[in-house]
């Protein structure tokens, strides 16, 4: 998928365990994991935007579109 996830990246930057920010934006741990390891199909506004909240960050410091290699 051409979309890749970078909230690791973040949350390791902001020394921030995923307990704890799942419980910032009130998520459930198992979804926010999802969400961090890539595998989420789609993510709400509202997510993304307590995620953003919670991390001091913007949009695209989470989320990156790399083109597929043909």
């Amino acid at each position: 998928m051409p979309i890749i996830v970078n909230l690791d990246v973040m949350m390791a930057k902001r020394k921030i365990s995923l307990g704890e920010l799942a419980e910032r934006i009130e998520l459930t741990p198992a979804n926010l994991s999802i969400l961090k390891t890539g595998k989420a199909k789609a993510i709400r506004f509202s997510t993304l935007e307590a995620i953003c909240r919670e991390l001091n960050c913007q949009p695209g410091d989470i989320l990156e579109y790399q083109p597929d290699e043909e």
